[in-house]
């Protein structure tokens, strides 16, 4: 698959979510197939008033490339200056977030608020593409409300603003994250540009994701909730679309080797306090469906060293 002048080893591509797709995450999902990875999206205005806590997420690695940049923000010359002033930096896709529904983001006009104008959405694209110096993506969703479904206008308005794929997220922004995703969307997308576009919504398995494609069209596939705590999605995706077979679920020894590895790329990237308490969550998730789950988030919650953590996980998995 290609974007623009970046070749994917396949196209099925880790979603950009926040306090998830950090750079350890990334990393396991790549190493488990992913042909792209989409970092945590950053605001504009964060990068231009050199917010400190802003490099942290914009630090890439090599190994995980091709890997996708996401930013946000409403103002187009802000968005443009942006583009230019990063486009140096080791990612290889800029994407544009037109898809977030958290209220404080609707709130400041950016995110999923940007589909109620679709021509400030144009506006922003426009110049984000002049400044990037790289394939420009944009993730939509299927419109702000059911009365205002316009993901086809606003693709549209993206591809004639240079942009060179969409996502699109079958929900509308009134959803949230809730009720079952509109896959016909994305077909009418698909059937009304000429640029990549690529499916995100309720994809959770290899026969979903086989779904999608083969009912919408789409040229890609965007995996997000469904690879927390099961980033070995992507090998299963990935080996269904290729020979119609899944590989075998993964075992404690392999689920405990998993969670070790993305326990030491956290310690490694951002040391032993932030490790651990952020590895809380991402167990919780590993252990979702394992007998007497709700005691073991229990457990796992109260730990408070790397040390700890392993114990845990090692008791868990053995």
């Amino acid at each position: 698959m290609k974007i623009g002048d970046v070749t994917l080893e396949n196209n099925i591509i880790l979603a950009p979510m926040a306090g998830v797709s950090d750079l350890p995450f990334r990393l396991l999902c790549r190493r488990q197939g992913a042909g792209m990875v989409c970092m945590e999206m950053v605001s504009a205005k964060a990068i231009l008033y050199k917010n400190r806590n802003t490099e942290e997420l914009l630090r890439t690695v090599p190994e995980e490339r091709p890997v996708s940049l996401q930013l946000f923000g409403s103002d187009p010359e802000i968005m443009g200056q942006i583009a230019g002033y990063i486009r140096e930096r080791p990612f290889d896709i800029l994407d544009i977030n037109m898809g977030c529904p958290v209220p404080k983001i609707v709130n400041n006009g950016e995110g999923s608020a940007l589909m109620r104008d679709p021509k400030l959405a144009e506006e922003i694209i426009r110049s984000v593409v002049r400044s990037a110096g790289k394939p420009v993506t944009v993730k939509i969703r299927k419109g702000f409300d059911e009365a205002h479904v316009n993901a086809v206008e606003v693709a549209k308005r993206a591809e004639e603003a240079g942009a060179a794929g969409i996502v699109v997220h079958g929900r509308t922004r009134e959803q949230f994250y809730a009720g079952k995703a509109d896959w016909e969307i994305i077909a009418k997308v698909k059937e009304a540009v000429g640029i990549p576009v690529i499916g995100n919504g309720d994809v959770d398995s290899p026969g979903t994701a086989e779904r999608m494609l083969r009912e919408t069209g789409c040229d890609g596939i965007m995996v997000g909730r469904a690879a927390r705590g099961n980033p070995w999605i992507f090998r299963e995706i990935c080996s269904y679309l290729e020979t119609g077979k899944v590989p075998g679920m993964p075992d404690a020894k392999e689920k405990r080797e998993r969670i070790l590895e993305h326990a030491a790329l956290m310690l490694q990237v951002k040391g032993e306090y932030t490790a651990v308490r952020e590895m809380r969550k991402h167990v919780s998730w590993y252990t979702a469906g394992c007998p007497h789950s709700a005691k073991l988030r229990g457990r796992i919650n109260t730990v408070e060293s790397m040390d700890e953590l392993k114990a845990c996980v090692l008791e868990i998995f053995q």
